[in-house]
């Protein structure tokens, strides 16, 4: 759709709770905002929805077009994306369907929005499903946040999340090779790009975190506090030490298809194991100095 056409699409939207006339009247339409793939910058596109279940399916198709639309692209290079439904406005990590599970949803989509067919009979392209779940899951109760302490322990606790939600997906993916082994069984569903999914969303979150903290709190923390020089210079080595294990992790989930499960899981519970032990060291050195700094922050005095 032009650019034009999109911004009214979106000020409409935002302006009337979420409600479109014109030729989206009456249809179930969501405002998707992903991270440009080699650009860095927020885009916002108006998309059209599938309910299934608790979750929200996106269908990439472009119209039908040979090429996957930019958003779908994106998405891949940034999992976490903006989500706006209605009045509600809530962080999605979002995860491309494969195999049975892919046809599975675009069947139901077909059954809920017959267009989407054309859509693929239009294209040899096998149009993307893209099944978008809460960032934060439903039952993770949110920590209060008053202080800067708790806000460090906040990301913390979302970083821990996202490491557990990974192995989760290793372990499933696993089994479900496991019980499709042997002779005439079918091909086994494959988790490894919601595996992906997750663990870019979990390495850029922690870098983003890292990067915040080597260049705003602990410059900040070093001009009240000039005797914790060396703790600092030890966290900002940290902060290298596990850049180098995140790439690690990224090129260990990247080649799950081809992995032995055994060495898979071990090597994963080892760099879990470290990023866990330099978020427990970080708590310990740092949220005493912060526990009493509110959050966020007030205007400049």
């Amino acid at each position: 759709m032009p650019a034009s056409f999109n911004k009214s699409v979106i000020e409409e939207f935002r302006a009337n709770e979420g409600r479109v006339g014109g030729p989206f009247d009456g249809s179930d339409l969501l405002l998707l905002t992903t991270t440009g793939a080699t650009s860095g910058t927020a885009r916002t596109t108006p998309l059209g929805y599938v309910r299934h279940g608790g979750s929200l399916l996106l269908v990439a198709s472009n119209l039908g077009a040979p090429d996957d639309p930019y958003w779908y692209r994106d998405l891949l290079a940034h999992p976490v994306v903006d989500v706006e439904i209605g009045t509600r406005a809530y962080q999605a990590l979002a995860i491309p369907a494969e195999g049975a599970r892919r046809e599975e949803l675009f069947a139901h989509v077909v059954r809920e929005a017959p267009g989407y067919g054309d859509y693929q009979a239009a294209t040899t392209r096998t149009l993307p499903v893209v099944v978008l779940e809460p960032a934060v899951p439903d039952g993770v109760s949110p920590r209060e946040v008053r202080t800067l302490a708790d806000k460090i322990l906040e990301v913390h606790d979302q970083l821990r999340l996202q490491l557990r939600l990974v192995t989760a997906d290793v372990d499933a993916h696993f089994a479900a090779l496991a019980a499709h082994e042997g002779p005439g069984e079918p091909p086994a569903p494959s988790l490894g790009l919601q595996v992906r999914q997750r663990c870019l969303a979990f390495c850029q979150a922690l870098e983003f975190h890292h990067t915040s903290e080597d260049g705003h709190l602990f410059p900040g923390i070093a001009h009240h506090h000039p005797q914790l020089t060396d703790v600092l210079d030890r966290l900002r080595a940290e902060h290298r030490t596990v850049a180098r294990v995140q790439e690690g992790l990224a090129a260990l989930l990247a080649n799950i298809g081809a992995a032995e499960p055994t060495c898979f899981r071990a090597e994963l519970a080892r760099m879990t194991a470290e990023l866990t032990a330099h978020l427990d060291h970080e708590e310990e050195v740092i949220l005493p100095l912060v526990a009493d700094v509110p959050w966020p922050p007030g205007p400049p005095a």
